[in-house]
């Protein structure tokens, strides 16, 4: 888009160098008090690109919230070429409820692209479209696991789109997993429309992780610097991403305790310990293998499973061996 002159977004003009906040209305909560979605639009006084970054679209995933209100503290931001359109709550019923989904129990990200007279969900993703992501040019879209269930650091993005996986790349995340497309989803409306989008996922629900956040930060702004948002920047060299063939959830073989559980990022080798789950009294116990050699990009966290439970998501590489000296310089480079 190359955006340069005004741009209206909920009926409030910003113009070129001004930073203004936007309420849209939602549906209101039963008090009939209002419970409008922030978006925070940032323009640089220069033409460039236009980028939305989200979080919360699960109302209970919070990092991406971390890495939007850190983002727009940045003065960095002083330099920008362009329009950031940042949405820190997406899902702001959910958010308020602490919970994934809205009232009605709709999922938002199965929602897309909703409908201006439909249920609260797809009113939500009609708005959020029209909005904001149908005005940029470029998306990334914060997410993290699911309550009690952490991912790796990652990138999920369309990696047969050559624009996309230069984002995806730029971004330096240490995995780039090509997941499939769910009806419905944000991800499966950009490709519809041949729009570039990376969804971020790392962490897991209701908790602040640091280093998902520091990751998440700066994967945003190196995109940005990449697009040409922001100016180039002496950085020491980044870490570059691996791109998983394969992934595959490692589920309970029965219901009990588990324990022994590799950690997250964990190389592992076909046919390796990933935990032992056994019953209360310790009469039964199996011994959970590693199906194919890989590294451990998910993980449940609770020490009890029912049987068909997913308990470890590993990811398949060329050669493992590279991918665990990406997570490892990711995870050295972070806390450093």
């Amino acid at each position: 888009m190359n955006q340069g002159g005004d741009m209206v977004v909920g009926g409030v003009t910003v113009r070129p160098g001004e930073r203004r906040s936007v309420s849209l209305p939602m549906a209101d909560l039963y008090t009939g008090s209002s419970l409008p979605m922030q978006v925070h639009v940032v323009r640089g006084r220069r033409p460039g690109p236009v980028l939305f970054v989200s979080a919360a679209i699960h109302g209970d995933e919070l990092n991406g919230v971390e890495v939007i209100r850190r983002l727009l503290k940045r003065r960095k931001l002083a330099s920008l070429r362009g329009t950031l359109l940042a949405v820190p709550v997406v899902n702001v019923h959910g958010f308020l409820a602490l919970s994934r989904y809205l009232p009605d129990r709709r999922d938002l990200n199965r929602s897309f692209p909703g409908s201006a007279k439909g249920s609260i969900a797809s009113r939500m993703a009609h708005t959020f479209l029209t909005e904001v992501v149908d005005k940029a040019d470029y998306g990334i879209d914060l997410h993290t696991g699911a309550i009690n269930r952490s991912n790796l650091a990652q990138v999920r993005a369309n990696v047969g789109d050559p624009a996309t996986m230069a984002l995806a790349r730029a971004f330096g995340a240490p995995v780039i997993l090509n997941s499939a497309l769910r009806e419905g989803s944000l991800r499966s409306y950009a490709a519809e429309k041949g729009f570039p989008l990376l969804i971020y996922e790392a962490g897991e629900a209701l908790r602040f992780d640091e280093l998902s956040i520091r990751a998440g930060l700066q994967g945003v702004l190196k995109v940005m610097r990449h697009i040409g948002m922001l100016p180039e920047v002496a950085v020491r060299e980044s870490v570059s991403p691996v791109i998983a063939v394969s992934t595959s959830w490692v589920r309970a073989p029965l219901s009990g305790i588990v324990s022994k559980k590799v950690a997250l990022g964990t190389r592992v080798v076909r046919n390796q310990r990933l935990a032992v789950v056994g019953d209360p009294l310790g009469n039964e116990e199996k011994t959970i293998l590693t199906p194919f050699d890989g590294i451990v990009v998910g993980r449940s966290n609770l020490p009890l499973a029912h049987e068909g439970d997913a308990l470890f998501n590993i990811a398949g590489f060329k050669s493992v061996e590279k991918a665990e000296t990406r997570v490892e310089d990711f995870t050295a480079t972070l806390a450093d």
